[in-house]
C-alpha cells in the first residue's frame, strides 16, 4: 500500500509549479519574497514590454506608419527609463540582502551541531555533542537490485532514488548548526524543502544554522557533479521532537549534553573483605540479569 505521499512533508510532490513547502523561518522568509515581490514585479514587466511590442508591430509598420520618424532624443523617456528600472532593483534589494543576512547568521551557542561529510557516494553523519558516534547512510536499492536477504526500499522508505537505510535524525525546533565537509571531492550538502544548501568541500569546514519548524522527513540531494554515481546520494532528514530525539541519541550508544554518566564504585582497600549486599528475596542474580535492549523510537 502506497503511504499517503500527497499529505507528507519535505518532498517534491506532483504537478507542483512553485517552491516546495517550506519548513524553516528562511525558506518561508524566501518563499514570500518570491511571490509577493518578485513574480508580481517579473510579470508587470513581463506584460509591460509584451505591450510595447504589440504596440510597435500594429502602429509602426509599413502600412500604418509610411513615414517613419526620425526622432533620436526624448528627455522624459529617457529619465524614466533610467529611475524606473533603479527604483525596481532598489525594491529588491532589501529583501534580498535581508534574507542573505538571516541565512548566514551564526548559530546560537547552544544549538545541536551535526557534522555531515560527503563520500563517493553516501554521506556520515557525526553528532559530536552527543558522544560523537557517526551514522553512514547508503541510498537503499530497489528489490530487484539486491542480493536476497539484503534490505531493498518499500515505499514506506520515500520515492525512488531519495530513500536512505539511516536518516540524518534532528529535533525538531531546536537550532541545529550544520557542518559540512568532503573526504574525496567537492559535494553539496542540499533540502529544497528547509531552504538549505551547503557545499561539502574537501579539507574545509562549511557550516549554517538551521531550526526545522516541524516534525516530518525532509529529502534532498547531493547537489555538486562529484563523480559517476553523483544522482546516488539521496539525503533523509528526519525531524523529531526533542523527546524522541533524547531516545533515539541513546539508542545509539550517545549521551545528551550535561547527562552524567554513573560514578565507578570506589575501590576496596588492599586487603579488605567487602561482603555483597543481599538481594531481595525473588530478585534475579546478577548472573542471571539480562538488560533488555533499547528500541529504537517509533518513526
Amino acid at each position: 500500500m502506497r503511504p499517503d505521499y500527497k499529505n507528507s512533508v519535505g518532498m517534491p510532490k506532483p504537478k507542483e509549479i512553485d517552491f516546495q513547502e517550506q519548513f524553516s523561518d528562511n525558506g518561508q522568509y524566501a518563499k514570500w519574497i518570491n511571490n509577493t515581490v518578485l513574480l508580481p514585479i517579473i510579470t508587470i514587466i513581463s506584460l509591460f514590454v509584451l505591450g510595447l511590442l504589440f504596440m510597435v508591430i500594429l502602429r509602426f509598420n509599413r502600412r500604418a506608419n509610411p513615414v517613419p520618424s526620425k526622432t533620436t532624443h526624448n528627455t522624459f523617456i529617457e529619465v524614466v527609463w533610467t529611475l524606473v528600472p533603479v527604483l525596481i532593483l532598489l525594491g529588491i534589494a532589501y529583501p534580498s540582502l535581508d534574507l542573505l543576512a538571516k541565512q548566514f547568521k551564526p548559530a546560537p551557542a547552544n544549538a545541536v551541531t551535526i557534522k555531515a561529510t560527503g563520500y563517493q557516494w553516501y554521506w556520515g553523519f557525526t553528532y559530536p555533542d552527543h558522544g560523537g558516534f557517526e551514522v553512514v547512510s547508503n541510498m537503499l536499492k530497489e528489490e530487484g537490485d539486491v542480493a536476497k536477504g539484503e534490505r531493498f526500499r518499500t515505499e514506506n522508505d520515500g520515492p525512488k532514488l531519495m530513500a536512505s537505510d539511516n536518516r540524518m535524525v534532528v529535533p525538531a525546533g531546536v537550532p541545529l548548526r550544520i557542518q559540512t565537509t568532503a573526504a574525496d571531492v567537492i559535494h553539496a550538502f542540499a533540502v529544497p524543502s528547509l531552504w538549505f544548501k551547503l557545499d561539502a568541500v574537501p579539507g574545509r569546514l562549511n557550516e549554517k544554522s538551521l531550526t526545522i519548524t516541524k516534525p516530518g522527513v525532509y529529502f534532498g540531494q547531493c547537489s555538486e557533479l562529484c563523480g559517476a554515481r553523483h544522482a546516488f546520494m539521496p539525503i533523509v532528514v528526519e525531524a523529531l521532537p526533542p523527546e524522541k530525539f533524547a531516545a533515539w541519541v541513546k539508542a545509539q550508544g550517545g549521551t545528551m549534553p550535561g547527562a552524567t554518566k554513573p560514578a565507578p564504585a570506589a575501590a576496596a582497600p588492599a586487603g579488605e573483605n567487602v561482603a555483597a549486599p543481599l538481594a531481595p528475596a525473588g530478585a534475579a542474580t546478577p548472573i542471571d540479569t539480562v538488560a533488555a535492549p533499547v528500541a529504537a523510537p517509533t518513526k
